[in-house]
């Protein structure tokens, strides 16, 4: 018997009585285990997404000056780099700065050596005199993202933000002590430095220049000790001079001779230990008030676990408190990413249990309890070496690799359903001692089995080859199911013998199958043998040609609407504030109170922390926008806070959307524009909607870009409208007169110096301190009412190289002039940006986009739109559409190329076992079966068709042929054995509809668990009604098309 049986038959025979087999499992199930405690645990999968910021200064150059002399040659130069994907960059006065975005895959560390090598290879692009500074290279990546953020506030008054301040950098210290944390730095911090403010009227009395300060200071804080003394044949070190350790000294410095007299440089300006005049404030409030704050941002290394780091960094603040953190401090948790993924870890675990207990009912209803722990174990086992796979893969374990386990469990435990259920059936045929039937079982099904497997695997598989950030994202589904489909058909073909020799023996043997018979004669019949068989059968062609044609029409009709992916109940959101050009820190303050107030009434907002002047701790998204770059003083945020997803009724999402426009309300009574950004739910774009303007001329894409801006804001729900384009307004520009500059011998390099120095200050020299964690600038500026009285700062002197003073009024003349715009450009090209965000009913982006694609005639330009490709940009104006779309698309179409890889890989399988090239089409017939479910059910729930929906149809591709396979296996077999076609053919699904129905249900069981989640309830939605309605079908068209087409074969044979 055993040349009878085929490679899983005699795989379960030498298995079935072995003393490996159990050890196997226990090392399956140890495996296992080492992989729940050693997998790093976090909220969303590490992508390697690398940025270079690339900051390049030339001081007093205007954008035009930049663009020409730096932006375009450095643009070119890093567009050369292997891997470079988009460029971005700024030109600006006083230098450039360029972004560049590499592939999706390509690692930090690499990315960084790619472009230092080639940038400071190719230094010769700037002649040296032309005051181009060195670029400043800044990278990028997810490992930047803050998983903890810790404000630090006073309630009380006793504490202001210096002494915050004071008391995050000590806490900055002690926590990068600990194991796995990276970047930790304090936002809204207001440094220490020695405020020297310098007093004109004093200044001019006493003879003293700036240029005088500007020298002294420096020199007089110098100490060395590398001079040696040798004395009796020792030597000992000299130390010479000292450094300055405290304020007085730096006050005691003596800056000048008046009259013999020496002058101190406290004669001339008041000299504090205090703050710079502030350019941020931070402020976190709750339901009670609102008071002044740091937020001390803390990441973590790639690879470690957010979880564990997140609680180390809480419990040694919480030890730190009333030590280093002294008493009256407030310490509040604003992020917690490690226990949100600790949430979601300990959530998803939990369904994953319930679904497998689930599945072990359905058996137990289905075949009985001995069958049900024997699939049990059988599922156990196979997860557990799946999660060790999984870990040895790299992926982490996080809400995707989770989802992808729980999703798996209805088609992992398919193979041991299949080789169960048929070794119960053939202990009710009672022919065999269970030892000998075993083998045979398995081996009976042990074809269709592993064909069946690789078909699914073929489906899952080429999803991992998607390209662009949702690839990597969603990559941990395809491969984790594809792993887990092998082990589960080794665990079948080992395991389930094994289990089932032990306890199956004692199992009753009752015949069964005669119902089932009986029932499917009186379906199958009418299609079959009846003699209007030819009539029922082109009526059952319409019938599905019509339902699939209905459920096709769906998303043309917006019954279900398309989508990206649908918004995540998260605890918090942002809100993006941008005053107008030249806004004071204190107008921006002002607004972002305003709106705070508007929050405080929201009764889901548990509290927030206001952000003026710097950008709040970035998030994934914050990261692909930039927002780290906000620090201008017409800047701001609010980082929102919500109650717990079990303590509000309302989902994240909604919120947001009822507060935009009261917050958008406020705004615009001071002027400002104000964004609502919600965590996106998957990759990040720099906006939803993103129309870029190309066109040969500043002012015509300057015009274009403000009339689309129009079109954006008179379409129905587009909100948050903004365009990347400045609005003008003035700057005073001081004119030093060359020609008095040379007749008084007076250096140009010290007016400008002493102008930037009196003006906005300029630290000349440090304080030492033992116990500082950062530099204590000594810093010299004037006055601030000599400021707002520019004419003061002009009466000060400024030495010549005779030795004369001469004030800077006789030197220079004020204008008033229009600031200069910036200038941006992608890969190469100039072009203005204008973003949107869509709401409403719909709240799909892609639809708000093309409603205003159709009305570009508005424009009244001629215009050319492109949707794939940047257009060159000197044929007129042209659009290109970018945002939410580009990834729509771009995920879309990998996914169609995925799905038809996959069709080709399934044929190609089915093909090489039934030896022919008609069946694998009859086969594969009912793929398209699968659509009458997905959409219906979409529309039924009112859910949108995301990626996750697609993935989901991708995965019953594979399912659905698993079952044709079983189907058509089984009638080959009975013909073999010599029973008459049609009989077979009703016998096909009568005998495997048990089998083909129990997977089904375990696959939409598994399903069920994940129907709750925003983000992957589209994935479940397919499985469900997808598997629900093509398996019913599939048990009437497969064996009735397989009859058709067939007939005069077998007939004939």
């Amino acid at each position: 018997m055993d040349n009878r049986l085929g490679i899983s038959g005699r795989i379960a025979k030498a298995f079935q009585n072995s003393a490996m087999t159990p050890l196997l499992a226990l090392v399956g199930l140890l495996m296992g285990v080492f992989a729940v405690m050693v997998t790093p645990k976090e909220e969303e999968p590490q992508i390697d997404v690398t940025f270079a910021d690339v900051y390049i200064p030339f001081p007093g150059a205007s954008p035009a000056e930049v663009e020409s002399l730096v932006t375009n040659p450095a643009e070119q130069i890093i567009s050369e780099i292997q891997g470079i994907d988009k460029i971005y960059s700024f030109s600006q006065p006083d230098g450039a700065m360029i972004v560049a975005i590499f592939e999706v895959g390509v690692p930090r560390n690499e990315a960084v050596v790619r472009i230092y090598n080639k940038l400071y290879s190719n230094k010769d692009w700037m002649p040296a005199g032309v005051g181009v500074g060195e670029p400043i290279i800044k990278p990028k990546g997810i490992e930047d993202v803050p998983i903890v953020s810790i404000t630090l506030s006073d309630k009380s008054g006793l504490y202001d933000s210096q002494q915050l301040t004071q008391v995050a950098h000590g806490l900055e210290t002690e926590l990068k002590r600990i194991d796995g944390t990276r970047d930790i730095y304090t936002v809204g911090r207001q440094p220490t430095i020695v405020d020297v403010r310098l007093d004109p009227v004093k200044m001019n009395s006493f003879g003293i220049t700036l240029d005088q300060l500007n020298q002294h200071l420096p020199a007089a804080n110098a100490s060395s000790t590398m001079l040696k003394l040798t004395h009796d044949n020792q030597q000992f070190p000299i130390q010479v001079g000292q450094f300055l350790t405290r304020v007085e000294e730096v006050k005691q410095l003596v800056v000048g001779l008046h009259n013999n007299t020496p002058v101190y440089l406290s004669d001339v300006a008041t000299v504090n230990l205090g703050v710079d005049t502030p350019t941020q404030h931070v402020w976190t409030s709750d339901k009670q008030g609102i008071y002044p704050a740091v937020t001390l941002a803390i990441a973590k290394k790639g690879g470690e676990n957010a979880v564990r780091v997140a609680q180390v960094v809480e419990a040694r603040v919480a030890e730190l408190e009333n030590q280093l953190i002294p008493k009256g401090i407030n310490v509040e948790i604003t992020r917690d990413y490690g226990q949100t993924a600790a949430d979601k870890s300990n959530t998803l675990i939990a369904k994953l249990i319930f679904a497998t207990t689930a599945v072990v009912i359905l058996v137990v209803l289905a075949m009985g309890w001995r069958e049900a722990i024997v699939v049990g174990i059988a599922i156990i086992v196979t997860l557990m070496i799946t999660l060790f796979a999984s870990w040895a893969w790299g992926f982490t374990l996080n809400r995707v690799s989770l989802f992808a386990l729980i999703f798996s469990i209805g088609i992992l435990v398919d193979d041991a359903i299949v080789v169960v259920e048929n070794i119960h059936r053939h202990m009710a045929l009672g022919k065999n001692k269970l030892s000998e039937l075993i083998p045979v079982a398995v081996d009976e099904v042990g074809g269709p089995t592993i064909l069946a497997t690789l078909t699914v695997i073929a489906a899952l598989l080429p999803m991992a080859f998607v390209s662009g950030l949702m690839g990597p994202y969603m990559s941990p589904i395809p491969i984790n199911a594809s792993m887990g489909m092998l082990i589960s058909l080794a665990v079948a073909f080992v395991l389930s013998p094994w289990l089932a020799g032990k306890f199956l023996k004692s199992a009753p043997h009752h015949p069964e199958g005669k119902a089932a018979s009986g029932i499917f004669h009186r379906i199958m019949n009418p299609f079959v043998t009846s003699s209007s068989q030819r009539r029922n059968r082109w009526l059952l062609l319409l019938g599905v040609f019509a339902l699939i044609t209905g459920s096709i029409l769906l998303p043309v009709t917006k019954a279900v609407i398309l989508k990206m992916l649908p918004f995540d109940n998260k605890s918090e959101f942002q809100v993006v504030l941008d005053m107008p050009e030249g806004a004071s820190l204190e107008k921006t303050q002002r607004v972002l109170f305003e709106l705070g107030a508007v929050l405080n009434n929201v009764p889901e907002v548990s509290g927030y922390q206001i952000y003026a002047g710097t950008a709040a701790p970035i998030n994934f998204n914050g990261l692909v926008r930039h927002y780290f770059m906000r620090n201008q003083a017409n800047q701001g945020d609010i980082q929102v806070n919500l109650l717990g997803r079990k303590e509000r009724d309302k989902d994240s999402h909604s919120i947001a959307s009822e507060v935009r426009p009261l917050l958008n309300e406020v705004a615009q009574r001071f002027g400002g524009k104000v964004k609502v950004v919600e965590v996106p739910p998957g990759p990040p774009v720099w906006s939803p909607i993103l129309a870029e303007v190309y066109g040969p001329t500043p002012e015509i894409r300057a015009q274009a870009a403000r009339q689309l801006r129009d079109i954006f804001r008179s379409t129905p729900d587009i909100v948050d409208v903004d365009m990347y384009l400045p609005e003008i307004h003035q700057k005073w520009q001081v004119v030093i007169d060359r020609s008095k500059a040379s007749h008084y011998q007076v250096p140009y390099a010290s007016i400008v110096d002493a102008l930037a120095t009196a003006v906005g200050g300029k630290p000349v020299t440090y304080l030492h301190s033992e116990h500082s964690k950062y530099p204590i600038p000594v810093q010299i500026q004037a006055t601030e009412t000599a400021k707002v009285r520019l004419e003061q700062v002009l009466n000060m002197k400024v030495g010549s190289l005779t030795g004369s003073a001469y004030p800077l009024s006789d030197l220079v003349e004020v204008r008033q002039t229009q600031m200069d715009d910036y200038i941006v450009h992608k890969n190469l090209l100039p072009m203005v940006m204008v973003v949107a965000d869509m709401t409403g009913e719909i709240d799909s982006p892609l639809y708000g986009m093309f409603e205003m694609a159709l009305n570009m005639d508005e424009l009244g330009l001629p215009v050319e739109q492109y949707y794939i490709h940047q257009p060159t940009g000197l044929n007129g104006v042209e659009i290109f559409w970018d945002g939410e779309w580009t990834i729509t698309y771009e995920t879309f179409r990998d996914m169609g190329i995925a799905y038809g890889v996959g069709m080709i890989l399934i044929y190609l399988l089915v093909v090489a076992q039934f030896k022919s090239y008609l069946v694998p089409l009859i086969i594969m017939a009912p793929i398209p079966l699968t659509i009458i479910g997905v959409m219906p059910g979409h529309a039924i729930l009112g859910a949108q068709f995301t990626a996750t929906s697609m993935i989901g149809m991708i995965a019953l591709a594979g399912i659905i042929v698993r079952n044709s396979i079983l189907l058509v296996d089984f009638i080959n077999q009975q013909v073999e054995a010599g029973m008459e076609f049609s009989e077979a053919v009703i016998q096909s699904a009568a005998v495997r509809a048990k089998p083909i129905m129990l997977t089904a249900l375990a696959a939409m069981i598994g399903a069920v668990f994940i129907l709750d989640d925003p983000i992957f309830n589209g994935l479940a939605i397919s499985l469900i009604f997808g598997i629900f309605v093509s398996t019913v079908l599939t048990l009437l068209v497969i064996p009735v098309l397989y009859y058709v087409v067939m007939k005069k074969r077998f007939c004939h044979h």
